[in-house]
């Protein structure tokens, strides 16, 4: 027998126990069974943590909580013997088993005979177990157990054949696994067990030793209800689906059926199938057979596992342990999605949204936009020569040209990019993008560039969307390869929302062009061209075309203006001629830009440079079409407008208004050839069906606005800025956060508004509407407000200083005691990833929007690449009834089924039971919408300087503890949402007396974040 204890009353009797023993130790429940109360240790310091776990399990198991100690061996394989006793002393054994497959000290799988042993051990434990039985006067069916490992050096208390043994106990019972000894031995233990209680001998029931023997061999697999990827938690709901298998050679017990309730008061095991064959290599191959027949649904099962179990290679090699699945944890992962790879991530996805619906029901009958598109039309009078053709051929300066000689006007498309953003958020995939690019291309040869990359693509891809946007200019330049892409990027900013080193920029650039990107139109969001410099010169590095934007707010015909005057634009324009833009944009984000307005700006541009200007606006208002014309009529090269059904409501001018308004008069943007009016109106079923998919991420204008002329709200922050203030809490209260933006514009100097000066002002828009305070109080009290880190970083000129300048004394006041910004500083990985090919985009993106590319990276490793997903099922989850099909790789197609979803269980989590090519898969799912436990903070005293709550709503971090002594205006906690940031810093000096909220929690405004003892006065 192994080294063990008596009964042990106390931990440190049984750390006594174990130090005399020797580790590696088991503390075992004297009453136990079943793996429960028992615990491995290795040390002092664990025995400690877990000695009164095991006592109390004992005693919820057993009613016993009576613990001793035994020494423990490394990698066993636990055998059994089985025995039959009569009641005049007569003893036979029906030979061994294996049950050494074991999770949480339980028995998963059992094999009869044991695979691998040498028959001389086996001999010798088969003596042993019916010598034990007879010493101690046993009657009726029993097991006798013992763990058996490779002993070399004879060390073992008993050892045969380079394997030691020892004794471990005596089940005095019928067992689970005698299922296996009955059909390898063909003796009825149960039936053999009530004849010998009932007073017969083995003589008569006509068992003897001599005429036993092991005929085949058998194995045993337990289904359970647990699902071994989540450790094998027990799964409980309603069986809605039960088919078994059968067959020769296949045995089932069980009593489970469709309809059946599994509750979490009883063991999980389901059913035992038990397969038999010539030998273990057969009964293996039968009992997978067997088991890909099971159908059971409704609940979470081991079969899967089970069968990656049974096809493993080590265990058809008989190399078998108890710790065979701690060294196979594959075998558990690969649960319940081992034989459809990597597309489990994707299962898991559509999971969750089929039971949390984040975007309510589906309001369109229509799944797939791409049915609507024509597949096969072409351009009826495609150009001569594309704008594309021009710049591959003879580069930039030469496409400069041919657009100022152009008898007509150019047209860009910006569905692609800025319209999805202004109307839906940004939230339109890669896949429905990319359709719909390949048959403008196709129908519309004659744009002069396809609008389709940018900073809020790149964001919403990362963050929301799970799509890579690299990935995607590479597919949109793949469906347009004789149509221009074109982006629009942040000066020094690139893509981010603060300035950066040249060399990103510069390499960011390079990237980009490699990757296909044609036009960059490179602008600053306070118009300083200094900062858009090192873009310019990295796009003409690159033989790209480079457009200095000359971002437009006010009226130039206002004469009360006396910022944004047509002077300063004409100044700005000059300095982008100086630095080597070889064209330029009017960017009016707001559409504020008004048809006398546009004619004055474009006829002063025309006649001071001989570069191209294209013009730029948004329809929030519903005039801008007029501008346009007014615009073209005064000698602008292009325009930017987007799909009818994409356009206006904050969008761009519909392209098929202006074709149609433009029709056989001068500088007609037809006339080129490739533009048709009646190809364009082609897609618009195809946009239409896209918008009505992507329905809840709708800005919710649904008229013309021209409260726009007082809010300023640019068009492409609309949908987001929404978004924002729903994620916030104060969706409902949109009217009072347009107006605080027209507040929150003049407190900070009422700068040019585009990304991502627009961002800061609408951080501190919707800041005010959720905490409650409004312009006059931030006027009369500038430092009592933990306004948003954006804000802060705003006004201590993180993106320059706008044209008129800061507004005082409010500026000084909030900025004081603040500490300086920090440059931003990228260490010697990011360097040399950036230096790399290989790992250059992933370095690019890391540092652009470090927060999006953490965001990509989990979704990635969580879901694998959702862009696979169809999108209504991404937006709206599975449906009963209805298949989808997702292209996983070329000619690799999986068919997808909702069967069933499960009941809510303890821990808030649903069963949803899916058919993946056939294939049962059961996933657990957190239910977002299953109530929650009543968890109410305490709010912060008004007034009381000891308190410190929260703000606004979002995701805390805590940044100190308790006895922290802290100064006036240090941070204790940030809180974040939606890109937003806000402090939570100390009113006056004092010593933290404690933290309310956990790090990373969800915070509400008013919960008291911090108590703290104030400092008495000096």
């Amino acid at each position: 027998m192994l080294g063990a204890s008596g009964p042990v009353e106390s931990l440190q009797e049984a750390l006594a126990e174990a130090d005399r023993i020797g580790y590696p130790v088991f503390i075992k429940a004297s009453a136990g069974g079943g793996g429960r109360g028992l615990r491995k240790v290795e040390t002092r310091e664990e025995a400690t943590l877990v000695y009164d776990s095991a006592k109390r399990e004992a005693a919820a198991a057993f009613g016993d909580d009576t613990l001793f100690v035994e020494q423990a061996v490394v990698r066993p394989r636990h055998v059994e013997v089985q025995i039959l006793a009569d009641g005049i002393g007569n003893v036979v054994h029906l030979y061994e088993r294996d049950c050494s497959v074991q999770r949480r000290h339980q028995k998963v799988v059992e094999i009869a005979p044991a695979p691998g042993l040498p028959r001389e051990l086996v001999e010798r434990l088969c003596s042993d177990a019916v010598n034990f039985a007879r010493e101690v006067d046993y009657k009726a069916a029993g097991t006798v157990e013992f763990l058996v490992w490779t002993d070399p050096e004879q060390r073992a208390p008993a050892h045969v054949a380079g394997y030691g043994y020892s004794f471990i106990e005596m089940n005095p019972r019928i067992q689970v696994e005698h299922t296996v000894t009955e059909e390898v031995t063909g003796i009825d233990l149960v039936l053999s067990q009530l004849r010998i209680a009932g007073g017969e001998t083995l003589a008569d029931l006509g068992i003897a030793q001599e005429g036993i023997s092991v005929q085949r061999s058998a194995i045993q697999c337990r289904l359970t209800t647990e699902d071994p990827a989540d450790e094998f938690r027990p799964a409980t709901g309603t069986i809605v689906v039960y088919r078994s298998p059968g067959g020769p050679g296949v045995r089932l017990d069980g009593a489970t059926y469709a309809g059946a309730d599994v509750t979490p008061f009883y063991d999980s095991l389901l059913v035992k199938l038990t397969a038999s064959g010539a030998d273990f290599t057969s009964a293996a191959r039968r009992a997978r057979r067997a088991l890909s027949e099971f159908q059971v649904r409704g609940v979470a099962t081991n079969i899967s596992f089970l069968r990656a179990l049974l096809s493993d290679p080590d265990f058809l090699a008989g190399d078998l342990t108890t710790a065979f699945l701690d060294e196979h944890p594959e075998l558990m992962s690969a649960s319940p999605g081992s034989t459809i790879g990597a597309a489990s991530g994707l299962l898991l996805r559509l999971s969750e949204v089929t039971v949390n619906r984040p975007h309510g029901d589906s309001r369109t009958t229509q799944r797939d936009p791409a049915t609507l598109l024509p597949r096969e039309a072409i351009a009826a009078a495609p150009p001569a020569r594309t704008a594309k053709q021009v710049l591959d051929a003879d580069g930039p300066e030469a496409l400069a040209a041919w657009l100022r000689a152009l008898d007509h006007v150019a047209v860009t498309d910006t569905t692609l990019r800025d319209a999805h953003q202004s109307l839906l958020a940004t939230r339109v995939r890669t896949r429905d993008l990319v359709a719909g690019a390949e048959a403008q291309a196709r129908l519309l040869p004659g744009l002069f560039s396809l609008e389709c990359w940018g900073g809020a693509t790149f964001d919403a891809a990362l963050r929301f969307l799970g799509d890579d946007p690299w990935e995607r200019l590479e597919q949109l330049r793949a469906a347009a390869p004789d149509v221009m892409t074109q982006m629009l990027i942040r000066g020094r900013n690139a893509l981010g929302y603060a300035p950066y080193p040249e060399d990103v920029v510069t390499a960011f650039v390079g990237e980009a062009r490699l990757a296909g990107m044609d036009v960059f139109r490179v602008f600053d969001a306070l118009n300083s061209v200094e900062k858009t410099r090192p873009v310019i010169d990295a796009v003409r590095a690159n033989a790209g075309y480079a457009e200095g934007a000359i971002c437009y707010t006010g009226d130039v015909l206002d004469p009360a203006e006396t910022t944004y005057t047509l002077d300063y634009y004409l100044r700005i324009a000059e300095q982008y001629v100086d630095a080597g833009a070889h064209g330029l944009a009017i960017k009016d984000m707001a559409g504020l830009l008004r048809p006398p307005a546009a004619t004055a700006l474009v006829q002063a541009l025309r006649s001071r440079f001989d570069v191209p200007v294209r013009l730029h606006t948004h329809d929030t208002a519903g005039g801008q079409l007029a501008t346009y014309l007014a615009a073209i009529d005064a000698g602008v090269d292009g325009v930017d407008c987007a799909s009818a059904p994409m356009a206006s409501g904050g969008s761009q001018p519909s392209l098929g208004a202006l074709l149609a308004a433009m029709a056989h008069a001068d500088r007609d943007p037809s006339a080129g050839g490739g533009l048709d009016l009646a190809d364009a109106a082609t897609l618009e079923p195809y946009w239409t069906a896209v918008r009505d998919l992507y329905a809840p991420f709708e800005a919710g204008q649904r008229s013309p606005a021209t409260s726009v002329y007082r809010h300023e709200v640019p068009g492409g922050q609309l949908s987001n800025l929404r978004a924002q203030a729903d994620a916030l809490g104060v969706g409902d209260r949109f009217s009072e956060v347009l107006e605080a933006y027209h507040d929150a514009n003049l407190l900070l100097g009422r700068p040019v508004k585009v990304t991502p000066s627009s961002k800061v002002v609408g951080d501190l828009a919707v800041w005010m509407v959720a905490a409650g305070v409004s312009r006059a109080d931030l006027l009369d009290e500038p430092a009592r407000h933990d306004l948003p880190a954006s804000v802060i970083a705003f006004l201590q000129g993180q993106l320059g200083v706008p044209e008129g300048g800061f507004l005082e004394p409010f500026t000084s006041a909030v900025l004081a005691g603040k500490p300086p910004l920090a440059e931003p500083a990228f260490n010697a990985i990011d360097r040399a990833d950036l230096a790399h090919p290989m790992t250059r985009r992933a370095a690019l993106t890391r540092l652009m929007l470090p927060a999006e590319a953490a965001a990509f990276e989990t979704s990635r490793r969580t879901y694998g690449d959702v862009s696979l997903l169809p999108t209504h099922a991404y937006l709206y989850g599975l449906q009963h009834g209805r298949t989808e099909v997702i292209d996983i790789a070329a000619g690799q197609q999986m068919f997808v089924d909702l069967d069933a979803i499960g009941d809510l269980d303890e821990t808030g989590r649903r069963s949803v039971h899916l058919r993946a090519n056939g294939q049962p898969v059961v996933l657990r799912v957190i239910d977002e919408r299953a109530p929650k436990s009543a968890n109410v903070r305490p709010k912060a005293e008004a007034g009381n300087p000891g308190h410190l709550g929260a703000s606004v709503p979002g995701v805390i971090s805590v940044l100190v503890k308790p006895g922290d002594q802290l100064q006036a205006g240090d941070k204790v906690a940030i809180i974040e949402a939606m890109k937003m940031e806000s402090a939570v810093t100390a009113s006056t000096a004092g010593t933290v007396e404690s933290v309310h909220v956990a790090d990373k929690s969800q915070v509400e405004p008013g919960d008291l974040v911090v108590t703290m003892t104030p400092a008495p006065p000096a």
